[in-house]
């Protein structure tokens, strides 16, 4: 080790060395991450869980880079006139609709996919196809056309002799992690409507796609409007750890993680500890509750609408009234049944229900069932994450009260949708479940762009409490701080 006039560099590790986190706990370094760390390097240690992540030089220095770039524009694009905004928008949007532009960005995106199916992973999110590209044009017009915020005034506070007046500001420098799905380049350039500058590293499955959208669309479109280049860079990195040096760089004003899952809880922890900002949920997974008062066709449209596609929103947890479980899971399994046409196997998991009534409601349905039974409560906290094969849970429970009190132990505290007829029921709901999105109907509601005709940069659930005064859908045009000017008209005024 050297040193640094501020403790210690580190230059290398060793095997079996004792790494303390979290104040009284610690973890040993093993033999790979001991042989594979060198000079330049950094360590980061996760301090919720004593993760140990190895950030090389290398990505350090694209990370870094990417950074100064989007600090140095943020000053520009706050001052920016909305009009070059609005053309940025537009071009981009026209960028994707120009066929000769496109045909690159198909390309790279086939490769990608192509890529990804022969390393067995998951593409349904990773493919762009026309309507994601329809989706990521109408959503770079409803930015477009949206008010410009910059430094609008919230409100004003009327003194006798002065007035203070609250005024919305651009935060900075966004980060935003998010695996590889290539629409959230068209969301998350949203936070240039308020003033602020964005870095994006995305997941190594859709760099390809990734890189050419940066050549082929963004770089012409703010080029074309005016803005400088710095305003939307990309991480061009396919390392993992760098999102964990962008997350962990304290010039960040704000890090947003796309996704679910145990990376993005890592993501969140990292930036926690840092002292930056970060807007993630985590876990997803939606619950379903069926009211006795439901009637077979709003149930069915309600689970076929809910499991159309794996996302976090999508139905993970159905809870069926005891007293009529059966009958019910006869509804819930054809309405599963119409939900995953067109797909393969079936996975499901039970609790409180007959394992082998549930199997037989399926088995002439020439699709591919697992049943599976638990004993104990726990599985309602696991996400199913999948992809052409559905996989769901249906419990049993004795009225909605106890599906709620399932709900808020064991959800991620996210979407909760109650099937019934009456309001004073859902609003039983609304007022008992620990949810920031509850409904009536279909989980898939949750989404910024469909809902509140906002892009979305991103979900947040309560897993980890409530928000501070914002709701759980962050969009661009919610990225901002609030400053305050004030006038005197008597200059003798004092406290």
């Amino acid at each position: 080790m050297s040193s640094s006039g501020r403790g210690e560099v580190l230059n290398s590790l060793s095997e079996g060395q004792v790494i303390p986190f979290g104040g009284d706990r610690f973890v040993t370094v093993d033999g790979d991450l001991a042989r594979s760390f060198r000079a330049g390097d950094c360590l980061i240690v996760v301090q919720e869980s004593g993760d140990l992540i190895r950030v090389p030089e290398s990505v350090s220095v694209i990370v870094d880079q990417a950074v100064s770039e989007a600090h140095h524009a943020a000053s520009m694009v706050e001052r920016a006139p909305a009009q070059n905004v609005d053309a940025f928008y537009e071009a981009f949007a026209k960028a994707l609709e120009d066929e000769t532009s496109f045909s690159a960005i198909a390309a790279a995106n086939l490769a990608d996919v192509e890529s990804a199916r022969a390393r067995g992973r998951a593409v349904g999110r990773l493919e762009l196809s026309p309507k994601m590209r329809a989706d990521m044009v109408a959503a770079l017009r409803m930015w477009r056309d949206f008010a410009a915020i910059g430094s609008d005034r919230v409100s004003i506070i009327e003194h006798a002799t002065w007035t203070v007046e609250e005024r919305r500001a651009a935060l900075g420098v966004i980060g935003f992690v998010f695996e590889g799905r290539p629409n959230v380049f068209a969301d998350a350039t949203g936070v240039l409507r308020s003033g602020n500058t964005v870095v994006f590293r995305i997941g190594s499955d859709a760099l390809r796609t990734a890189r050419e959208i940066m050549s082929r669309a963004v770089r012409p479109a703010l080029i074309a409007s005016g803005l400088p280049e710095g305003a939307v860079v990309l991480v061009d990195s396919p390392d993992r750890a760098a999102g964990h040096a962008l997350f962990s760089d304290r010039r960040i004003s704000l890090a947003v993680a796309r996704g679910s899952g145990e990376a993005v809880a890592q993501l969140g922890a990292v930036a926690r500890q840092s002292g930056v900002p970060v807007s993630l949920h985590g876990t997803g997974g939606a619950w379903l509750l069926i009211d006795r008062s439901a009637t077979v066709e709003r149930i069915t449209a309600v689970v076929d609408a809910s499991l159309d596609r794996k996302v976090c929103n999508t139905a993970n947890v159905i809870g069926l009234p005891n007293s009529s479980a059966e009958a019910w899971s006869a509804v819930v399994a054809g309405a599963v049944l119409a939900a995953k046409r067109r797909r393969g196997r079936l996975i499901l998991h039970c609790r409180g229900l007959d394992v082998d009534r549930v199997g037989a409601l399926f088995a002439n349905s020439g699709v591919e069932t697992s049943v599976i039974g638990h004993d104990s409560d726990d599985f309602l906290a696991t996400e199913w994450e999948w992809d052409e094969d559905p996989e769901i849970s249906l419990i049993g429970i004795d009225d909605l009260d106890e599906g709620v009190r399932l709900f808020n132990r064991y959800s991620p505290q996210f979407v909760i949708s109650v099937v019934a007829t009456d309001s004073e029921t859902i609003e039983k709901v609304y007022g008992a479940a620990n949810a920031p999105f509850v409904g009536d109907g279909f989980t898939r509601w949750v989404d910024g762009q469909y809902a509140l005709g906002r892009p979305e940069l991103g979900l947040s659930n309560w897993q980890s409490g409530r928000l501070f005064a914002r709701g759980g859908i962050l969009s661009g045009d919610g990225v901002f701080s609030v400053r305050y000017i004030a006038r005197h008209s008597d200059p003798t005024q004092r406290r």
